[in-house]
Parts: structure tokens; C-alpha cells; sequence
């Protein structure tokens, strides 16, 4: 069975696994990877991203599937969403590197 998502198949590894088994998959395999294979996944998941929010359009456009509640979201609450879970983690290695080495930056 093919997954799909916007209307592109999921790629490998991630069209092959069985997130009902394994909801948690993605965060159980990533911590035996390579720094440089994890960076390469995040560029390739970005250059998609992309290609997808060039594609809808309209920032406006509701989600073909419903949130659990029945709520259908729109591109631009995803886009609101990404940044904000990006600026979180990069505040959280910012955070880290603190503790390392002392440093603060501006």
C-alpha cells in the first residue's frame, strides 16, 4: 500500500513502516544515525516542505483530513506551527551549548 501525503508518496524509509506498530518509529531509529545522515533527512524534509507550500498556493487552504477533533487546519496554522517547534528546539541546543561551554549568544 502506498502512503500519501498532499498528494506525494511518502519516500523511504518512512513509506515502509508501519506507524500503527510503530508510531514512535522515527524517534527510536534516529538516535543510531549519524549526525551527518540525520542533517541530510532534515534538508531533504525542508527542500519537500517546500515543494509542497509552492504547490498549494494559498495559505489558506484547509487540510483534506480533519485534526482528531473534527477540525480541519490550514497551511498557514502548519507553516505558524513549524516555526515555532523549530524556534523551541533551537532554544533548547542554544540552552545546551550554554551549559557546555559558558557561552551566551545575542
Amino acid at each position: 500500500m502506498e502512503v500519501r501525503f498532499s498528494g506525494l508518496a511518502y519516500r523511504e524509509p518512512w513509506g515502509s513502516v508501519d506507524w500503527d506498530a510503530d508510531p514512535k518509529w522515527e524517534f527510536r531509529t534516529a538516535e543510531s544515525m549519524a549526525p551527518e545522515e540525520l542533517r541530510a533527512r532534515y534538508r531533504e524534509a525542508c527542500e519537500r516542505s517546500r515543494q509542497i507550500v509552492t504547490g498549494a498556493g494559498d495559505a489558506d487552504q484547509l487540510s483534506a483530513k480533519p485534526l482528531g477533533d473534527g477540525r480541519h487546519f490550514s497551511l498557514r496554522w502548519v507553516l505558524l506551527h513549524l516555526i515555532e517547534e523549530t524556534a523551541r528546539h533551537a532554544g533548547h541546543a542554544d540552552l545546551i551549548r550554554e551549559a557546555i561551554d559558558g557561552s551566551v549568544g545575542e
